[in-house]
Parts: structure tokens; sequence; C-alpha cells
């Protein structure tokens, strides 16, 4: 592929960019904004665009960038995710993801929100659970919405020797990123999910 080919693509908008254009016409509209009183927020916002630049984002004619989304979400007073997904009429909905392929709604909006992976295997889906919460957000927010497991009644047998491989895989990848030690209680946090007698919403292990 040529690089002039390779700039064309680039600025194509691929199922999720047509996806925020939806979002962004539908937003629009049910705050009340004019393309006109939208371009003038944005301006007091520091993202200027042209009323008819709004209109060619809604279109899907014109790439919406990573600060305009962020912008527009914070004067829709939405979470950016309500740009990026489609409120689709049931959980059951397929929903295409771009470089994700397609999934159904919920699953798509439990990866938006932070709370699943994307897709899981069945033979490491605890790992992959891990390490989606280990690279995917901030510590201090694991501990604010209450990730944390009792592993006295929650965990009551050893170990499978493929946890056990993880694990270890999971304290050296965390060594090499950050030059520390991964703290005991953080690992079996991020292995075990949230339990539902620590306050969290996830799944628990018996």
């Amino acid at each position: 592929m040529s690089d002039q080919q390779y700039g064309r693509r680039a600025v194509e908008v691929g199922p999720t960019g047509m996806t925020v254009a939806d979002n962004l016409a539908r937003l629009r509209k049910v705050r009340g904004y004019s393309t006109r009183q939208l371009a003038a927020e944005m301006e007091r916002k520091g993202r200027p665009v042209s009323p008819s630049g709004i209109t060619r984002m809604e279109k899907g004619d014109r790439v919406v960038t990573a600060d305009d989304l962020v912008a527009f979400a914070a004067i829709f007073g939405v979470s950016p995710v309500s740009l990026l997904l489609p409120l689709t009429p049931t959980a059951e909905t397929s929903v295409e993801i771009t470089g994700g392929g397609t999934v159904d709604a919920l699953r798509a909006w439990e990866w938006g929100i932070g709370r699943l992976p994307l897709r899981t295997t069945p033979e490491h889906e605890r790992t992959q659970l891990a390490e989606h919460r280990l690279y995917g957000m901030p510590q201090w927010l694991q501990d604010h919405v209450g990730y944390a497991v009792k592993m006295r009644s929650t965990v009551k047998a050893q170990p499978t020797a493929e946890a056990q491989a993880a694990m270890q895989g999971l304290k050296d990848r965390y060594r090499e990123q950050t030059g520390k030690e991964l703290d005991p209680d953080d690992l079996l946090r991020l292995m075990f999910g949230p339990s539902m007698e620590g306050g969290g919403d996830g799944p628990r292990v018996d």
C-alpha cells in the first residue's frame, strides 16, 4: 500500500466513527443545540469548529478527533463512551467495534466502561480479566470502586497450575514495566476480581 493510500485510509470513517456521527447528531438534538449554537460552545471550549463542520461530522464526512469528541461529551454532560458506543434497543443487539469485530451491546458497554475485556477465551479468562484491570485503570480507581477480595471467604482451593503461571506472569510484567514488585493483595484483587462482600459488582470466586 502506498503512502497516499495509507493517508487516505487514515481519514476514512469506520464503524465506530459512524457511531460517533450518529450519537453526535442525537445528543445535539436532545440537548437542544443548533449546529450554530454547538459551534459557539465548542469555540468557548477551545475547540473551534464551524456549524458546517459539525454537519459534516454528523454525516460521517469529517472525522471527529479525540479532543473534539471529549469536548462534545463535556458540553453534552455525558461520558465520552456515550459518543463511542451506540444507544441500542436491547443488550443483545449486535455492535461493530473498529478493530474488535462484532459483539453484543452489553459486552461492548461493559468494555467501554472498563468493567470487562472486549473478548476473553475460556482457558485464559482469568488472566485476561486481571490484565484488563492491571493495565486499564489506575490503582486508586480500583480501590475506589471496591475491587477487593476476601480470600478466606471466597477462595477455598489451591490455585491451579494455570492460575499460578498467570500470577507469576503478571508479577514479571509488572516488575519489567514499573521496576517495582506487585503487592500480593493487589495481585489477588486483579486475579479474582471484585468481591460481592467487598461491595463490588463483579463476579465472586467461590
